[in-house]
Order: structure tokens, then C-alpha cells, then sequence
């Protein structure tokens, strides 16, 4: 019997935004495809493209802009395989309840972020500018890591607060913010997160690449036909310290705005929509050839 090979997979932060990649890795996609995945969360200074580029990842999954920006500096190229998440998988929380919330309650507010990621608060700059709100009029405070961000909101600081799962589902059950608008479905269809890897470890490991693609089309199938609690079920190891119904309502939600890709191939026009949310907000400035950042052939092999 073949031993199975082993693969070393970085992951930005631990969420259930990413679960797909815990259907494929507990519902056994992977091993059925004789990988034996080891999922590393980065941290203490290293980064996922960080990782890649330095050697102890083989594969990472996060987002687009990582590499777009490593692109923009004229550094090397880090190619994206297969799409994760086809949409923003983060909610605008309102202090107060907004039952009829619009764009406009902004203005002159403060809306508490975090500084882990740039595309959410990208995504919003565009959705601002959208609803004709000048970004300029909002306060924002994006300066705290995620976990003081949450404990600063908590404590009674700003108005509105973006943030992911599971903190939208524990801070609406314990009645400390109240929906305002899920920036999923107020920013679009984009290629929010995918997997990428070395123009190297593309080329020299194939097969290996194409086994992990056509893992993930098996979890986005099954994905497709389960529902929140099956689920919710399937990834809990990966999320033990967080409670079943939370856990199930974050997958529920997640699941009604349609945030996970239904296919890996990751499409030029999301491409290029990810990128005028860039430039537009000055995190990038200029645009990159979607050739140059996105392999499609695999994900295509893969789906037939």
C-alpha cells in the first residue's frame, strides 16, 4: 500500500469562513486522495505568502490580495489554484438596533475594525463609496488585532463593528450588537479566498496539487447537499472551543448568503472586480495580469 504524502497547508487565522477545507480535511477528502494534509495556523510573525516563500508551507489558502501586493512591490509571483470562498465573510454589528439600516448611519460614527486583514475594510471603502458615502466622513479604528478589537467593542467603544464568525453569532446571542448588514452579500460575488502555492511547487508537483483541488470539489459537493448542522457537525475539531448552536448558526449563516464556492475555478471577471476594489482604495496601484496570478487548468482538469 502507498503511504500517503504528506502536505503542509497554511492557514491565515482559524475560522468557520474556511470551512470547507475542514469538510475536506474530517469528511476525508483529502485522504481519499492520498494526501495526508497537516492544516498550520500562522502566527508569531509569519504570514501564509510568508510561508510559502520562505519553505514551510506547500500550499496556503487566504486571499488574493496577499499575492496581488507581494505583485505591486515586484516581488514573485504566488499563484492561485482553487477558490474557497466566493464571497466577503465578515458583518457590519450596530450597537444599537438598526431596523431599517442604511449606508448613511455611518457618517460621523465609528466603526471598530482589525488590522489582520485589509481586504474586509477594502470591501467596505467600496460599499461606502457605492451608497454614496464619502469613507472620510466615517471614524474608523483599525489599528487592534482582532481579539482587542472584539474586547474594545465589548467594552463600549464605537458604534458598529466588523467582524467575522463566530463572533457575529456570540455577540448576537448574547444581545451585545444587533445586525446591521452582512458585507457578503453588500459587496458581491469576489474571489475572497483561495489556494495558492510557488509557480515552482505548481510545476513540479502537479499530480500533488491536482489530488488537493479534486479534494475540495468533493467537500464543495458535499457541501452543496448538507445542511448547517451536518456541517456544523463534521468541522467541530477543528472548532472545539466554540458551541455547537453557534457553531451552527455561523455555518447557517454562512451557508444562506451562499459564501462558499460551489466550484474552484476561479473566475477572470471576480478577478478583476477584486482588483478595482484594490486600486480603488489604494491597496494596490496599478493592475496585474490575472495570467500571471491565476492558474485555472488544474481546477478545470478537476471538474471535468
Amino acid at each position: 500500500m502507498t503511504a500517503a504524502r504528506a502536505l503542509t497547508v497554511y492557514e491565515p487565522f482559524r475560522s468557520i469562513f474556511y470551512a470547507p477545507q475542514f469538510v475536506a480535511l474530517y469528511g476525508r477528502h483529502f485522504a481519499a486522495e492520498g494526501l495526508d494534509v497537516s492544516v498550520i495556523t500562522a502566527g508569531a510573525g509569519i504570514t501564509t505568502t510568508g510561508a510559502l516563500l520562505d519553505g514551510p508551507a506547500e500550499i496556503a489558502l487566504g486571499g488574493i490580495m496577499r499575492s496581488l501586493d507581494i505583485a505591486d512591490r515586484g516581488g514573485p509571483f504566488l499563484v492561485h489554484f482553487a477558490e474557497v470562498n466566493q464571497r466577503n465573510g465578515f458583518f457590519l454589528l450596530s450597537r444599537v438596533p438598526r431596523p431599517s439600516f442604511a449606508w448613511t448611519d455611518l457618517v460621523g460614527r465609528t466603526v471598530i475594525s482589525f488590522a489582520e486583514a485589509p481586504t474586509p475594510w477594502q470591501c467596505m471603502l467600496t460599499v461606502l463609496r457605492r451608497h454614496g458615502v464619502d469613507p472620510q466622513n466615517v471614524r474608523i479604528e483599525r489599528t487592534l488585532p482582532l481579539a482587542e478589537a472584539l474586547a474594545a467593542f465589548k467594552s463600549g467603544d464605537g458604534d458598529f463593528f466588523e467582524t467575522g464568525q463566530p463572533f457575529t453569532e456570540q455577540l448576537l446571542a448574547d444581545g451585545a450588537a444587533h445586525l446591521a448588514a452582512s458585507m457578503g452579500e453588500a459587496t458581491g460575488h469576489v474571489p475572497f479566498s483561495s489556494y495558492m502555492t510557488t509557480p515552482r511547487f505548481l510545476r513540479e508537483e502537479r499530480d500533488v496539487v491536482r489530488r488537493f483541488a479534486r479534494a475540495l470539489v468533493g467537500a464543495q459537493h458535499w457541501i452543496a447537499a448538507a445542511d448547517a448542522k451536518q456541517i456544523a457537525e463534521l468541522i467541530a475539531p477543528a472548532f472545539s472551543d466554540i458551541a455547537p448552536e453557534i457553531r451552527r448558526r455561523a455555518v447557517a449563516r454562512y451557508l444562506a448568503q451562499d459564501t462558499w464556492s460551489r466550484t474552484p475555478v476561479i473566475g477572470r471577471a471576480g478577478y478583476e472586480y477584486l482588483q478595482t476594489i484594490l486600486v480603488d482604495g489604494g491597496f494596490i496601484t496599478r493592475r496585474h495580469r490575472y495570467e500571471d496570478l491565476i492558474d485555472t487548468m488544474v481546477a478545470q482538469e478537476v471538474v471535468g
